[in-house]
């Protein structure tokens, strides 16, 4: 990781490693940011550093602004959004997936010793932060669940919003991303979070009609 920021740095400098000279040019000409391409690296290196168990609230936003939000507001230069727009439409649409991505991989989390759910959601539901898998497993979690549910979906209606207000070229990758993860959010509500959990089955007819609707039309 620490060798990646060294080549992005690289890049910022106009010394661009050979295999890094064409990532070199479009930072120039989309104006993309340093900060952001470090954010993901420390998104990475947070995952590296430890296997992360129930996160304070503070510590998983900036988690997901890492691994998620950064990669939006890289894109949103290159969509040619403004500015403005960008980073508050990358800000929702970024926690929105995210938070998507967590509620849907709690089974596949717990397997490698890792939850992401927040530790203040949790005790405000008297699960005890033990590990993983017997946090997966507490009849309570439902309850976290559905809070963090309530929260996708409110980044997910600011996200609406955002792009509501832009030109459609712009917005077509957004469009279909946030289509294609409130299909799986809505999947995942529609099973349910208590335990023994299925394996949450993709709705890929109308994944598929979500990227076609945005992308051809």
């Amino acid at each position: 990781l620490e060798r990646w920021r060294a080549d992005i740095d690289a890049c910022f400098a106009g010394r661009p490693p050979r295999a890094l000279a064409a990532l070199e040019r479009e930072i120039r000409a989309f104006d993309l940011q340093r900060d952001d391409f470090h954010a993901m690296i420390d998104g990475m290196a947070m995952d590296a550093a430890e296997d992360i168990c129930a996160p304070d609230e503070p510590t998983l936003d900036l988690y997901c602004d890492r691994v998620a939000s950064a990669a939006g507001r890289l894109s949103v230069r290159i969509f040619g959004m403004p500015e403005a727009e960008g980073i508050k439409l990358s800000h929702h649409l970024g926690r929105a997936l995210q938070l998507t991505n967590i509620l849907r991989d709690i089974d596949d989390d717990a397997a490698i010793n890792r939850c992401y759910l927040p530790r203040e959601l949790l005790a405000r539901e008297g699960i005890a932060i033990t590990d993983p898998a017997t946090i997966a497993r507490d009849p309570a979690l439902p309850r976290v669940c559905a809070t963090l549910v309530e929260r996708a979906l409110e980044h997910f209606r600011q996200a609406d919003a955002v792009m509501d207000t832009c030109a459609r070229a712009q917005v077509k990758a957004p469009r279909i991303m946030s289509g294609a993860y409130r299909c799986i959010l809505e999947a995942a509500v529609a099973r349910g979070f208590a335990a023994p959990r299925a394996p949450l089955r993709k709705p890929k007819a109308r994944m598929l009609m979500i990227a076609a609707r945005y992308a051809l039309f």
